[in-house]
């Protein structure tokens, strides 16, 4: 379904001024329910472009603050930084996962429940400088990251 809805939103991008020379599949797309109270919350994913290009921005209407965050080891201590744009080689899978690259959510306005799916925009530009959005269902799994499974 992820990879359905991406290719909706590059091709609907073209449509209304934005272009772009690939094609986006984002998969995976998951962060852990919270806490009453947790203001924060990472976002992770898989994502390839068939052309190069890079991701230079994140927005959702979940919250005004989303950036992108690289988490590494520095000194002897994790540490984690904004970062303006991660690099997307042509036909190589990124993956944005805990301790790495992630999107981060800032004061958020209410706790995320686990099987709920909230929605972001990712802006990838081509090579070109052309940027476009790309729409992504986050999956909201349980406290641990485990996938939340559904009764029937």
């Amino acid at each position: 379904m992820n990879r359905i809805a991406v290719t909706l939103g590059v091709s609907l991008g073209v449509f209304i001024g934005l272009a772009f020379a690939g094609d986006v599949t984002v998969s995976e797309a998951w962060t852990r329910a919270t806490v009453p109270a947790q203001k924060v919350a990472g976002v992770y994913f898989d994502i390839e472009s068939s052309a190069d290009a890079r991701l230079v921005g994140v927005h959702t209407d979940l919250t005004e603050a989303a950036e992108i965050h690289l988490m590494r080891m520095g000194d002897g201590v994790m540490q984690m930084r904004s970062v303006s744009a991660v690099d997307l080689p042509a036909s190589q899978t990124v993956s944005f996962k805990p301790g790495g690259y992630h999107v981060m959510l800032f004061d958020l306005p209410r706790q995320l429940q686990a099987g709920e799916r909230i929605s972001l925009e990712l802006i990838v530009e081509d090579a070109n400088g052309q940027q476009s959005e790309v729409a992504v269902t986050v999956q909201v799994r349980n406290l641990d990251g485990s996938k939340v499974h559904q009764h029937h």
